[in-house]
């Protein structure tokens, strides 16, 4: 037990870099403790490598606000299907979940 908690992700004020989140709604930590977390007013999904806390990735969505398979509308849960290497996204606004694979080269979802 710990008296203060350690930032992971975030922590650096709300906004689109890199380093930030806006309204971050759920989130799923692999085995190898690589958090993803839906980034809802950004609209896309960001993953921090374990030990990494400067800056995330963008793994999903992140081209702006859409209905498009390469775009996402606030997206509020994301969990890792290891069986097939693919995040499974609740795309809210658009009503849908959208499998996208963690493969290099993958530029939507399906």
């Amino acid at each position: 037990w710990s008296q203060n908690g350690v930032t992971i992700a975030g922590g650096n004020g709300y906004g689109g870099a890199s380093n930030q989140l806006n309204l971050p709604q759920g989130l799923f930590v692999d085995d190898d403790q690589t958090v993803v977390i839906a980034d809802f007013w950004n609209h896309r999904i960001m993953q921090w490598k374990n030990g990494d806390t400067t800056n995330g990735q963008v793994v999903a969505g992140g081209k702006g606000q859409g209905n498009g398979l390469h775009q996402l509308n606030n997206p509020i849960d994301v969990l890792i299907d290891k069986e097939t290497d693919s995040l499974i996204i609740c795309d809210r606004r658009n009503g849908r979940v959208v499998r996208w694979s963690r493969r290099s080269g993958t530029t939507q979802g399906e």
